[in-house]
């Protein structure tokens, strides 16, 4: 489930090119950040009460900080995507997924196997590899890239917060209550990046529903449901193919071809990948 998530947040950063390319003027970046997460709101709703036959169940405090946590991720991830490559931004951002384990021993004394620190190795040195060579899109790559370092320190925050929150809620009540914190967060940070609230045109909602539905419903609902059996480190590694995803599909798309140490660096990641979920772990005490 985790990998599988892993797979569909790769179309995140493409869906978010393309809505400001594509549908430039029509939303900014944390616009399309906050629809996606209220389009996902009410899907999500839906399959709690097609699955449970109940209402949801009350959300939890480490939800509201997962949420919290997420929403300001991908406003800074958005942010990055902007000014800098899509490799660039999707490796140093995906540094998060990795650190969370350490984040995980020391807080929720999930010791990782020695199997994790040769998976983990591997997969910064492949995402390093798939980085190398990106083009920036504008003067401001090097801004983009610390944007994005920010935002890796949340995602791994959000990680954690969300294998917490999971010990008394399932993972599609968890993933449609951090949906719902997510579009009241995202909603102040329109407002503060003074972005335009409702776009232009229909259209303008294209990529939002997009976005909604595969990188929220599928991606982001995976993962959570999948953190409350698998082992948070093991997640985190887990979780970069989407790096991966997302360097190949924008080398046809936006012309950000792959070298043959980049290409070389994604074998790394999916090696990375295969070792960690070959991985057992004991479960934390």
């Amino acid at each position: 489930m985790v990998l599988g998530g892993g797979v569909a947040i790769g179309f995140a950063p493409i869906g978010l090119r393309i809505g400001l390319q594509e549908y430039g003027g029509e939303l900014g970046p944390q616009a399309i950040a906050m629809w996606r997460y209220i389009f996902a709101t009410p899907i999500l709703f839906g399959l709690v009460l097609l699955i449970h036959r109940r209402l949801p169940r009350p959300p939890n405090r480490f939800i509201i900080l997962a949420g919290t946590f997420f929403a300001i991720d991908i406003a800074l991830w958005h942010w990055a995507l902007t000014m800098t490559s899509v490799s660039n931004a999707t490796f140093i951002v995906n540094l998060g997924n990795v650190g969370v384990g350490i984040v995980a021993w020391l807080f929720l004394k999930e010791r990782p196997g020695m199997h994790w620190f040769v998976a983990a190795s591997l997969a910064i040195c492949g995402a390093a590899a798939l980085s190398l060579g990106g083009a920036a899109l504008h003067t401001g790559g090097l801004k983009g890239d610390l944007f994005a370092l920010a935002a890796a320190g949340f995602v791994a925050g959000y990680m954690m917060f969300s294998k917490l929150g999971r010990r008394n809620l399932s993972g599609i009540e968890a993933i449609f209550w951090l949906s719902v914190v997510e579009s009241l967060v995202a909603f102040l940070i329109v407002l503060l990046a003074g972005e335009r609230v409702l776009p232009m045109t229909a259209n303008g909602f294209i990529v939002p529903v997009f976005l909604a539905i595969v990188a929220h419903v599928m991606g982001q609902g995976l993962i959570v449901s999948g953190l409350g059996w698998t082992n948070t480190a093991v997640a985190g590694i887990l979780v970069l193919a989407q790096p991966v995803v997302a360097a190949a599909i924008a080398w046809k798309l936006f012309e950000e071809p792959l070298t043959a140490l980049q290409a070389a660096g994604a074998a790394t990641i999916l090696v990375a990948v295969w070792l960690a979920q070959r991985q057992t772990v004991p479960p934390a005490g």
